[in-house]
């Protein structure tokens, strides 16, 4: 793999810090230690590969707080939360914000382990998709607002004489719409098409990427 995965351990307890290193170091995981979440965010860079294991509890800035953060950022690293047996109930809340899980104190060493590989998989996988989404985002740009027409037409199961009639075209140039459609998409077939449609497409219809891409 071209991208080093980082797990980087945010905790004030140095302690913890140091055991967790040498534990995930021995497990063949690159690992970088903080002392803080602010002086992990401080940081001049941070790359978009890894994940993230924090205490819930911290000083200057907790584990619910620096997830906000990362969202405010747009890190989409994938966050592990530590909590104590009282912290039950904020842990539940990171998993609503968007942690991918959480360990009670004391948590075993291959449940830990279990839960890093779960995240990094999850950033490649949320790493894939972001790049195939921004090519796809770049290809449906590239077509004429009436082709985009088209294209919405055509995902919608409408044949090509109803796409005419709709548009107040002739069933031969949506024809030739769709070939452009297709070309430019760089679909092989209509269910291809389907498939990068909804690929792009968000849960809300008000900003459906055929009007977000007509957007200046």
């Amino acid at each position: 793999m071209a991208d080093i995965m980082i797990v980087h351990i945010i905790d004030d307890d140095e302690a913890v810090r140091l055991s967790l290193r040498f534990l995930l170091e021995s497990a063949g995981f690159r690992v970088e230690t903080h002392h803080s979440a602010v002086a992990f965010l401080g940081r001049s860079e941070i790359p978009p590969h890894g994940c993230i294991v924090t205490d819930v509890r911290m000083p200057e800035m907790d584990g619910l707080t620096l997830q906000q953060k990362l969202v405010e950022r747009g890190i989409v690293l994938p966050v592990i939360v530590m909590t104590g047996h009282g912290d039950i109930p904020i842990a539940v809340q990171a998993l609503k914000a968007g942690a991918v899980d959480f360990l009670e104190k004391p948590f075993d060493d291959e449940l830990l382990i279990g839960a890093i590989r779960t995240a990094l998989e999850r950033n490649q996988r949320d790493r894939s998709r972001q790049g195939e989404v921004a090519t796809l985002s770049s290809r449906l740009a590239a077509l004429t607002p009436r082709e985009q027409e088209v294209l919405a037409a055509l995902v919608k199961g409408h044949p090509n004489k109803t796409i005419a009639y709709d548009l107040g075209i002739s069933a031969r140039t949506v024809e030739v719409h769709r070939a452009r459609v297709m070309e430019k998409m760089q679909a092989r077939n209509l269910s291809d098409l389907v498939r990068m449609w909804l690929a792009l497409k968000p849960e809300d219809d008000s900003s459906d990427p055929v009007h977000s891409a007509r957007r200046p």
